[in-house]
């Protein structure tokens, strides 16, 4: 590490960063999505075994898709935002982890998830999750708004996007140039002693 970030860097992702709920026509490319995953995919996981899957929404027909699967007040921001991620998580992960660890260790770490489909599953969300969180924070990073969403029939997302896989579902998320509109007071935070201990 090189020491801290300056406050203009931690303004950019945390303080003065909030959920969008309104998007401007400025578009997403492609080769945006792919730098945005190269910095996702550096995050650190338990035993690197990256289960979070991408699927990025971004034409007009995929958008209608999901929105058709949300609740009545992300219909509009998905459809509106240049692009909407389904962030899920494999539960098949486990095969990858002679790629993703090299060696003897990581047929032991596939084994071992084949063998206990609860740990796996745990594994999986809970990986899958923090990719998710790091898929805000690069995003942040490289200028870019974000909106995520729970609002949504996870059934029925993984019924017409993952069908076919043991891929599910976590959370989806707007991304692109908020437009400034919609934008409420940001709400209270829990203080250092209402959120934690020291033990």
């Amino acid at each position: 590490m090189v020491g801290e970030l300056d406050d203009r860097a931690l303004d950019q992702l945390f303080r003065g960063a909030r959920t969008s709920r309104a998007w401007s026509a400025r578009p997403v490319s492609e080769e945006q999505l792919r730098q945005l995953y190269e910095l996702v995919k550096l995050g650190p996981i338990s035993a690197n075994c990256c289960p979070a899957r991408f699927l990025w929404v971004r034409t007009a027909e995929g958008k209608a898709r999901l929105a058709a699967l949300a609740g009545e007040g992300n219909r509009a921001r998905i459809l509106a935002a240049p692009v909407t991620v389904i962030v899920g998580y494999d539960l098949d992960f486990a095969e990858q982890m002679p790629k993703l660890l090299p060696g003897p260790s990581g047929l032991t770490y596939r084994d071992r998830f084949r063998a206990d489909a609860q740990l796996a599953a745990t594994t999986a969300f809970r990986n899958g999750s923090l990719q998710g969180g790091y898929l805000i924070l690069a995003a942040r990073a490289l200028g870019l708004d974000c909106g995520p969403m729970s609002g949504f029939d996870n059934a029925a997302v993984d019924a017409e996007f993952f069908a076919g896989t043991r891929i599910k579902s976590n959370f989806i998320c707007g991304i692109g140039y908020s437009s400034g509109e919609n934008r409420p007071p940001r709400s209270p935070r829990l203080e250092f002693d209402e959120a934690g201990r020291f033990a």
